[in-house]
């Protein structure tokens, strides 16, 4: 490929790569409403997902320092969503977990973030969603190797 096509893919990537995810923010943010950060949101959701989990595998979950996540998990105490539990053998190890407002409010909003992702998928044939998707994972994996080599 010549070097002119190259500039004009980063190009094109750079560009759509930052509209999809400047858009897509911020539509999930409006699903979320004013209860919630995207970063709240995303952290209630991991513990949903995960069920228990602590502080440092959120760090490193979302590939964050730990004081970045000591502020979110503080705001989410304070508003109720989450509790805060102390391992009975060591002290130092604090578990999270939703509490049932955590959960309701977690469960409406991604009611509401399901429905918005539905409205917009649909807008592709299968084979098209199959082969995105293939494609977004490749990137992913791609992005990840080349991310561990750094470090």
């Amino acid at each position: 490929m010549c070097e002119k096509s190259i500039k004009d893919l980063v190009d094109h990537y750079i560009h759509v790569s930052f509209s999809v995810n400047k858009i897509a923010e911020g539509m999930v943010k409006e699903e979320i409403g004013s209860d919630l950060t995207n970063d709240q949101h995303y952290t209630l959701r991991y513990i949903n997902k995960a069920g228990s989990c602590t502080s440092s595998e959120l760090a490193e979950v979302f590939d964050v320092k730990k004081s970045a996540i000591t502020a979110i998990i503080t705001r989410l105490w304070e508003k109720g969503l989450i509790l805060r539990t102390r391992d009975e053998n060591d002290r130092r190890l604090v578990y999270l977990t939703l509490t049932d407002k955590g959960n309701e409010l977690f469960q409406k909003t991604e009611e509401r973030i399901q429905a918005l992702v539905e409205s917009i998928i649909t807008e592709f044939d299968q084979d098209e969603i199959v082969q995105f998707l293939k494609t977004y994972n490749k990137l992913n994996e791609i992005l990840i190797e080349r991310k561990s080599r750094v470090e």
